[in-house]
Order: structure tokens, then sequence, then C-alpha cells
């Protein structure tokens, strides 16, 4: 096989695919309801929801954008129509795509809900070259979703796939062959690659490096005693040569959490144990899920002056709801005031895999992880909640958010589904 790193009709030596699905959710929506195609739709949290999560191209175009609120999204652009998310769909509509997607590399990295690395190397003596086999994977992503558009980044690494995905939307294939990656990142700003956020930028900027050309002034010795790995991984990214790998796993867990926004300024107790019980149930039984349990729990209120916070430990680590509910009282008895409440969060700080035996554990416990691992059963198969606290009959009724990190396997599969809908 003869490569050419240079031309983008050749075989490479290294070629990775970023799959970028565009405007998902919105997308998605209007292939469930054909009357929405062409509109300037937004996705909400709910009905009740007053924040954009995504908006279709159309609403883009007048300027909706991810993060504005419904009634400025409204004045802005004639005819919007809020719709509310369905992330049980989304995450159905996911996996089909990112198993289809398998079929052509088993070398694949589900990077968001939306989004999906392929390294492709391997693949090009039985499939073609790397844009022979980027035209594949848009077809296999309409055919599997039943009619979402993707767009199609693919060079030599990941960092620069990530780039020319987003140059051409929506329903973009762009190239940039690895030997021309370099010369093409650079005049583009350094804060433009994924990965280099504002706070890198500043450091960099700092010392005359806007521009990923700029960037060969800066010795890579001198980043790397700055961010250590990392820092040596931009310098590398900013020269097309990312040597990040597509990761077919899931690494374990830093943190398991869950938070809610609440109506803006909730001041009635009541309410705001409602809402910190609901997350603990959810924290409590995803930990379960994937036989975790935490000794190090955050538990959060945001007020105007921002987050009213505590870190509490338990001991012996617990996945019990009502252990993480007796930190939530401990911070309201002992550090609210009373401040109007905008969002509870509850994080699970240091979750472990920990499958006791029962034998080891007291037999109070043993009742209790019976009961759980019951409830548990039932609510995997009946549905979120179907047994659950009574102070929960009064819960939120907003539906769950389908994280940008979820994804269809693992502890980041927060949005469960039964094998039925697969």
């Amino acid at each position: 096989m003869h490569y050419n790193d240079n031309h983008p009709n050749s075989y490479w030596s290294r070629a990775i695919i970023l799959v970028d699905m565009n405007a998902f959710f919105c997308s998605v929506e209007q292939i469930d309801h054909p009357e929405l195609q062409g509109r300037p739709i937004g996705i909400t949290n709910g009905s009740q929801g007053t924040c954009i999560i995504t908006s279709s191209y159309e609403a883009r175009a007048y300027g909706v954008r991810t993060g504005m609120r419904l009634k400025e999204a409204r004045r802005i652009c004639p005819g919007f129509l809020q719709v509310p998310a369905h992330p049980e769909r989304y995450a159905q509509v996911s996996s089909r795509i990112m198993e289809a997607l398998s079929s052509i590399t088993p070398d694949r990295e589900i990077f968001s809900v939306d989004e999906a690395f392929l390294d492709i190397t391997r693949c090009q003596r039985l499939l073609g070259t790397p844009q022979q086999i980027a035209r594949q994977v848009k077809q296999t992503v309409l055919e599997a979703s039943g009619g979402v558009l993707c767009s199609v980044g693919v060079s030599g690494d990941k960092t620069t796939a990530k780039y020319a995905a987003k140059l051409h939307k929506p329903n973009g294939l762009t190239m940039i062959p690895p030997g021309l990656a370099q010369q093409t990142l650079a005049k583009i700003a350094v804060t433009e690659l994924c990965g280099i956020a504002k706070g890198i930028g500043r450091y960099l900027a700092e010392r005359g490096v806007y521009n990923c050309g700029d960037m060969q002034r800066l010795p890579i010795g001198e980043i790397g005693r700055r961010f250590g790995n990392p820092g040596r991984r931009i310098w590398l990214m900013t020269q097309g040569l990312d040597p990040d790998p597509v990761h077919t796993g899931v690494e374990a867990p830093k943190s398991v959490g869950h938070g809610k926004v609440m109506p803006p300024n909730t001041k009635q107790r009541e309410i705001i144990e409602t809402f910190l019980s609901h997350m603990a149930e959810k924290v409590a039984a995803r930990l379960r899920l994937h036989h975790f349990r935490a000794s190090h729990f955050y538990i959060g209120l945001r007020i105007d002056e921002g987050f009213l916070s505590r870190k509490y430990r338990c001991n012996p680590p617990s996945n019990h709801a009502p252990d993480i509910l007796a930190m939530c009282q401990d911070l309201l008895d002992n550090h609210w005031g009373g401040q109007g409440c905008h969002q509870v969060q509850i994080t699970a700080l240091d979750p472990k895999y920990a499958d006791y035996q029962a034998d080891f554990l007291e037999p109070s416990h043993q009742r209790r992880d019976r009961l759980n691992q019951a409830m548990d059963s039932i609510n995997r198969r009946y549905g979120e909640f179907t047994l659950a606290p009574t102070r929960l009959l009064s819960r939120s009724k907003m539906p769950n958010v389908i994280a940008p990190a979820w994804k269809p396997f693992g502890h980041r599969e927060t949005i469960l589904m039964n094998n039925s809908e697969l």
C-alpha cells in the first residue's frame, strides 16, 4: 500500500475521523416530528424549562444559542418553537449510531452523546482511502439514525480532525491531510483547538503565543514544566501532532454527581429538601448500579452569591441515599441561613469499586443492601422512581438531562433504557 500523507485522496500512515452529529437533539426531534423540519426550534428541559439546551440551524441563523433564555430566543427569532427534551430518545438514537460506527472500526472512542472518534488507520486496505471511508461514515450515520446528518473531519490526529469537523457545518466533510496539518493550523488561534481553555490561552498569550504557528517560539519544555504532560500534549496539538490515541474504553470515574435547577429564589426548606432527596437518590442508585461506594461527598446549594457548599466524610463508604441525605440536612441545619436557592448539587467525590460480600457487613447493613437491590431491580425494569421515598411524589417533573459526556455503557450511561428500546 502506498502512503501519501500530503494528499487527501491517498492512503495515510495515520488516519483519524471525528464524527459530529449536527444539532443532534433538534435533528432527532425533526425526524420524529416532520412538521418541525425547516422550522427554528430550541430544546428545553421539559415544557417548564426556560433555558435553551440546543437549537436548530434555522434558529441559530437568528442568533439563538445554547444557554439563551427562552424569552430572549422568542424575541430575536420569528416563529421560534420551544420543544421539550426527550433524553431517552436521544440516548436511543446515539446508541444506534455508535453501534453502527463500530462496524466500520473497533477503534472507536465515544467522545460525547453526539461525537465519536474513529481510528481508521488499519481499515484503509479493506475500506479504501480516508476520504472514501469518511463518506461511508456519513452514510452509516444517516441510515442508523433514520435521517440525522453529520459533519466529519479527517486528519492524522484527534485535535486536527475535531477542528476540521467544525469547519463546514452542517453536513460537511473536511479533509486535512497529516502532512499539511501544521501549516493549516498555523494561523488558527490556539483557543480554537479543543482542550485549550481560556486559562491556558492567557498563559500562552503572555508568552506571545496567540496562533498555533506562534507555539514554535515557545520551547516544549517550558510549557511542560508549567502544565506537565498535558502541556507537552498542547504543544504537539498546535503542530498537528496530537499523540493522544483513540480510547475505546471508559476510564474509572473521578466523581459521580447529579444536580437540578430549582424555581428561582426558593426559600421553603421543604422544597429544598425534596430537591436534595431527589438528587441523593439518583447519586446513590448510580453508585450502586456500578458497584461503587464513596467516602467523601460534596453538597451544594446555589444562591445569589454563588454556591453554598460543604464537603462531608462518610465512614464507612456508602451508596445509601439516607446517608447522603443526612449530610444535606446538616448543610441546611448548620450552614444555610434561609437564602433563596436556585440549584442543588450532590457529588460523590471518590467513588471506588467495592462489591463487598454481605457476610462482612452488619445485619442492619445486609438488610439495607437487600432492600436497595430489590428497589433498584424494580426501577430498572419499570422506570426510574417506580419505587421511591414518599417525599419524592412532589419532586420536580422536569425530565433528566442527558449529559454531554453520556456514553451508552459504563458509569456515564446516565440515561438508562430498556433493551427493547435499542
